[in-house]
Formats: C-alpha cells, sequence, structure tokens
C-alpha cells in the first residue's frame, strides 16, 4: 500500500514557517502576489505540501514564483542557487538507468519526481526561472527532453555560465555529482 502523502500538523507549520520566510526574503520572485493566498491553497491541499516538503527536504528551497489566473494556481520552482544537492548523480529516466551495466546510478530523475509529485522544469522554464536571478553557476539542471531526442537517446541539461543561459545535450544515461533536477509544482 502506499504511503500517504501528508506531513504532520507541526511539520506543516514548520514548513509553511520556511516558506514564508524565503517568500519576503524573495519578493522581486512575486511582487505583485499575497502570502496569505498562497498560504490557504497549502492548507488547502495537504498532498501539494508534502511534495513542496519533498522539494525542501532535497535541497531545493521551493519559493512561489508565478501565478497563473485561468486555473488559480501558484508555480514553485526549486530556486536553491546550484541545483538540489539531495537529487544529484541520477541519469533521466529509468530506461536510461536500465541500461546501464556498470557504474549504476541509484535512481533517475523521472522516477524521483514523479515519486515526489513535481515535474521536471521545461527550457522555457528554466529560462524564466534565470529572469529571477542568477542559478546553476557551477553546477547543471536536467530539464524535460523531447520525445524525439530521447527517442536517439538523448537527455537535455541546463546551467548559466558568462551570464547566459546554455542548454546542453548529454547520453540519458549519463550522471553527474553536478546535476540534478530542478521541480514546479502547480498549487
Amino acid at each position: 500500500m502506499a504511503a500517504k502523502k501528508q506531513i504532520s500538523t507541526e511539520e506543516s507549520t514548520e514548513l509553511l514557517k520556511i516558506l514564508r520566510k524565503r517568500f519576503e526574503k524573495n519578493m522581486n520572485r512575486h511582487e505583485k502576489l499575497d502570502w496569505s493566498k498562497i498560504e490557504g491553497k497549502l492548507k488547502s491541499n495537504p498532498s501539494k505540501l508534502w511534495s513542496i516538503d519533498q522539494m525542501e527536504i532535497s535541497g531545493g528551497e521551493p519559493d512561489v514564483v508565478d501565478y497563473d489566473e485561468k486555473t488559480d494556481e501558484y508555480l514553485f520552482f526549486d530556486c536553491s542557487a546550484e541545483t538540489p544537492k539531495g537529487r544529484r548523480s541520477f541519469c533521466y529516466d529509468r530506461e536510461a538507468l536500465d541500461s546501464r551495466k556498470e557504474h549504476i546510478p541509484q535512481n533517475d530523475i523521472i522516477t524521483v519526481a514523479q515519486e515526489m509529485g513535481v515535474e521536471i522544469l521545461s527550457e522555457e522554464q528554466y529560462r524564466f526561472l534565470q529572469t529571477l536571478g542568477e542559478f546553476d553557476l557551477k553546477t547543471s539542471s536536467w530539464i524535460k527532453t523531447p520525445k524525439e531526442i530521447r527517442e536517439l537517446g538523448g537527455a537535455l541539461f541546463c546551467d548559466r555560465r558568462y551570464n547566459t543561459v546554455f542548454v546542453y545535450h548529454n547520453g540519458a544515461n549519463s550522471y553527474y555529482a553536478a546535476r540534478a533536477f530542478r521541480g514546479v509544482l502547480k498549487v
């Protein structure tokens, strides 16, 4: 039986304090948003709060970066300065993981993201994140890879160097100590 994706009342209270403090410290990411509305949404969605906790535990430093009026959803991105430490050294997906015969990584990012209840940033979302600050100056982050590239064995990742966001490719079965993924969660 699957475990409940819910955190305790004490954990919720502590997480909401962390999120509020981060929200107030980084107003440039969400100038027109109201914390009390965001907090209300989080409190009414325990499974989403659990996913945010998973982002936090793994080093993502989740923060609100946008609001979609059409769907009435807030977007949380991993906003850690470098790619989240708790998700590094994973290859791209299960197929890539299963193809490795030696030096096998512990997991793959698609499986981990699904287990956390988040999605991996697309290239467009990654570039948007970079307008809010400077991220991945020493590390890199896997991004959603188009089906056509993945079918040929590749996967995409991004970083920021020389004040420019770069998109690169690698074999999907590769993994590096300085590469993880950044998640997005809609609440």
